[in-house]
This record gives structure tokens, sequence and C-alpha cells, in this order.
């Protein structure tokens, strides 16, 4: 199949992208960056399966001239991952970017006719839901706090209400904590995940000190990739929105300290009493894990990377792409 992938320069994209064209599909990668020079050598073995386009998802004429007949499938992964500060100055950007470009992009596809468009959502669109503890599903109401979580839900909602009337068959993943490979600093995400944070402090030979254990859902990003795939070569979908996590939280500082294991010299731990923590875990409270019923039952889909495993995996990686 033909893919675009908005965004797809980010690491997210880039693990889709990789995944997509070990399979034999064609992609072509939209992002306002050109992909890091690591990622293209690694990727330029595909040959002309792969494109690279850099430009703007506010860019109508930009976005038109990808999103073409002959696109099977769409991939709207294009957004500012904002903390405080950005929303006090660029308000605008951040709307123009995580939810009022989805217009132009469906308005493009349905012209296409482009078979299916996946929008990458956040399990940050449950917001206040999150925080009782109790296990989320795709039915629980959301209650965003922050602008990226605000312009998420939103992004379903509007995506859901033009794909009715336009007769486009569109799909959300609700995406828990990712991280992994091609993990970067792009501009557009205000802080890196906890596991790259930790990941820099080894290569810095610096602690890794956090406020709390950090217990999360979080997934491993060729595993975002795997429901990706199962969800753009499925006939037909039941619903319209789908949970994509491990299901099973684990906490970044027992992933630290696996991959303190393998790495002589790091040191993780929780912070001492008035010592600043180093690690940024991205909110006070940790978040209830997210349900994976719905693609397991609907796909038999689970994630093939569970817990502290991809510590080892993600530092053989990274050792490999350093050679």
């Amino acid at each position: 199949m033909n893919f675009v992938v908005f965004g797809g320069s980010g690491f997210v994209g880039t693990n889709i992208a990789e995944r997509l064209l070990a399979d034999g599909h064609n992609v072509v990668l939209f992002d306002r960056s050109p992909l890091p020079q690591a990622a293209a050598r690694a990727l330029a073995v595909y040959g002309d399966r792969l494109a690279t386009i850099v430009g703007d998802v506010t860019d109508r004429v930009a976005v038109r001239s990808v999103v073409t007949h002959g696109v099977d499938i769409v991939v709207l992964g294009a957004a500012i991952t904002a903390g405080p500060e950005r929303e006090k100055r660029d308000a605008e950007t951040i709307l123009q970017v995580n939810l009022v470009s989805h217009a132009a992009i469906l308005e493009a596809a349905r012209e296409a006719s482009v078979r299916r468009v996946i929008n990458l959502s956040s399990a940050a669109a449950y917001g206040a839901a999150g925080e009782r503890g109790v296990e989320l599903t795709e039915d629980t109401p959301c209650e965003p706090k922050g602008l990226y979580a605000i312009t998420k839900w939103s992004s379903e909602r509007v995506g859901e209400r033009l794909a009715s009337l336009w007769g486009l068959d569109y799909v959300s993943l609700r995406l828990s904590g990712v991280f992994g490979p091609w993990e970067y600093a792009t501009g557009v995400r205000d802080t890196l995940s906890a596991q790259a944070q930790i990941l820099a402090a080894a290569e810095a030979g610096t602690p890794a000190t956090l406020a709390r254990a950090g217990l999360r859902d979080w997934i491993y990003a060729p595993d975002v990739a795997d429901a990706v795939v199962i969800v753009s070569a499925a006939k037909a979908l039941r619903h319209s929105v789908y949970n994509v996590s491990t299901g099973a939280p684990f906490a970044v500082l027992e992933w630290g300290e696996k991959l303190a294991e393998l790495v002589p010299g790091l040191e993780c731990r929780l912070a001492h009493p008035g010592e600043a923590p180093t690690i940024d875990l991205h909110s006070a409270v940790d978040r209830a894990p997210l349900s994976v019923a719905r693609l397991a039952d609907e796909f038999g889909w689970r994630a093939r990377t569970r817990g502290t495993e991809s510590a080892t995996q993600l530092w053989k990686w990274w050792q490999k792409t350093k050679q």
C-alpha cells in the first residue's frame, strides 16, 4: 500500500515508517524537519519506496501535493507536545498544527479517495479521568487539561464529524506514553520521554534522579508501529477509537535500574530529600493504565515488548546506531 505519514520525521513516525517499509509498503514522510541523518541512512536501503517531504501541515497547497490519488492510508502524527510555557507564548500555533490542520488534510483525503485515515491521538486526552486510579477504556469520558491534551481529544471529535459528513474511513489510536528508537529533540516536544532522558544521562555520565518511581503503562515505539500496521490492513473496523498500550504499568525507576545493569557508571535512583530530580516525569501523579481489550479482542493484538525488557533492546539499538 501507499502511505503518507504526517509528522513522519518524529520518532513515532520514523518507527512506523521503518515497519511499513520492511513490510514492503511505499511511504511518504511529511514533516517540517528532515529525517535525522542516522534515520535517513538506516532507511536508505529501501530506495525509492521512501520519500521525504519537508513541509508545514498548515500549508494547504503542500498537503494537497502529497495526499493524491493512489494514496491508500494517511497517518496523522504531526503535533506539538506543548508544556505550559509554550502554551503561554504560542497557543495559536499549537492549535493550528494539532487541530486546525486536520480539516485540510481530511479534505484532501476525501478528494483523493484515500481508503483510511489513522489519527495518532494520545492517552493525554483522558486528562483528569486518568488520575482516579481506574483502568481507562475507550468509553471513559475524557477530561483533558493542557492544550496538547485538549487538541488531541478535539482532533478525534472533529475527525469523526468530518469523516461522517464526507464518507471517510477515520480512526483514532490513543497512544500511551511512548518511548524507544529514534527519539530525539525536534523542537515540537517540550520534554522527551523519561526513558530517553535516562538514556541521555547514561551517555553524559550524569545521575538520573526521579521524584517518584514513575508508574505507567509505557509502550515501546515499535509496538505502536505494529498497531498501526494491523489497523491499516483491516478491511473494516468495529470502532472509531482504540487504546494502544502495554496495558500493564511498570516503573521508570525499574527501567532505569535495568539500564544501569548494562551501562557501567549509570546511577538511576530516587532523588534525595531536598535534591532536585533530573528526570521530568511530565506530570505530578501517575496515570491509570489504558485497557487494550478492544484491540486484543478484535485483532488479537498485544504489545510484544513488556516491562523493562525494552531497556536491553533500546540500549542495543542505541549502540548499533552509533557505529
